[in-house]
């Protein structure tokens, strides 16, 4: 596993964030694989995945790798300094935030660690997981040009307050032989816990809010994202196993033939869109990760590095 370090941003000197950096072997094309954390799983599970991709690559160039931990995730015990005068620390800041200090990461990170001073020139190859889709979006779009390619986790589900995937048995002309066999109070109370955990009004400990993501990112479909060679980046979107995802989710509140009814179809659909953010012929997906439920990355880290090894193919 590659070594922890620690740095400051000079946006933030006062606080110091880990991170990881792995130097790139046997090629002349500066490119940077950067690794998305989501709002669970911290970067030491991106490890498993560049093992995996160092061994599929033996014998062939290999990019520079940097995962990180943002502020109060991980091994960054610093919290945000712009959190310190929060009303509310767990919505302490929004998802563009977190985009400017990566922004910053890779500006130091590039220059320091690769010897480039001009960020423009390295390919960047964004590879998110859940939230990290997100910010890995919205990174592109801030900085259009700039991203060679992307792998896409299974996504936040950037537009949706999570309840909504659910019918409303409270809703004016709502038929309850539409979710039949469920029973009514079955999905009020799935809707309930929907809204106590996953709601955008739930903050994090981290104090990354999703408060504004649907307006940040409204559609999963757009807007398309511009690469550096004049068309789109390329972008593989990954889904989660139906029947992993479903067996995953009844341990947390949701009977499996709920999650099978109502949200795996739901979130096929967000992927399909996603798949649209850039021309198809630089699209892929939506691929099915085996028997990886929400965290791709820990239950399947060889597939992950499949996935990632092809897009390496077409950047490097």
């Amino acid at each position: 596993m590659a070594e922890v370090q620690f740095l400051a941003l000079t946006t933030k000197p006062s606080a110091q964030l880990a991170y990881t950096f792995q130097a790139p072997e046997a090629t002349t094309t500066p490119v940077l694989v950067v690794f998305l954390n989501g709002l669970g799983l911290p970067q030491a599970f991106w490890q498993p995945v560049i093992r995996q991709l160092q061994t599929l690559r033996q014998g062939h160039p290999l990019p520079a790798f940097l995962t990180y931990d943002r502020y109060g995730q991980g091994q960054t015990t610093d919290r945000d300094p712009q959190d310190a005068d929060a009303a509310d620390p767990t919505h302490g800041h929004d998802c563009l935030a977190a985009v400017q200090d990566l922004r910053q990461l890779l500006v130091q990170i590039t220059r320091d660690q690769l010897g480039v001073s001009d960020l423009a020139t390295v390919r960047l190859v964004l590879v998110g997981n859940s939230i990290g889709c997100a910010l890995a979006r919205l990174y592109a779009q801030e900085y259009p040009g700039t991203v060679a390619a992307l792998l896409l986790l299974d996504s936040v589900l950037a537009n949706s307050d999570f309840v909504s995937v659910f019918p409303d048995p409270d809703a004016p002309g709502f038929d309850p032989a539409s979710i039949a066999p469920i029973p009514v109070e079955a999905i009020r109370a799935v809707r309930a816990g929907a809204r106590r955990v996953f709601h955008p009004e739930v903050g994090s400990k981290e104090g990354l809010s999703r408060r504004n993501l649907r307006q940040l990112l409204p559609h999963s479909d757009g807007p398309p994202l511009q690469g550096p060679d004049g068309h789109g980046p390329y972008v593989t979107v990954v889904g989660h196993d139906f029947d992993a995802f479903a067996a995953e989710s009844a341990k947390m509140g949701p009977p499996a033939p709920v999650t099978n009814r109502f949200v795996n179809p739901y979130w096929q659909r967000y992927n399909e869109g996603l798949a649209q953010i850039t021309a198809p012929e630089y699209s892929m997906g939506p691929v099915i990760a085996p028997n990886a439920g929400h965290f791709v990355q820990k239950d399947n880290p060889e597939f992950v590095a499949q996935e990632l090894n092809a897009l390496l193919e077409k950047v490097l």
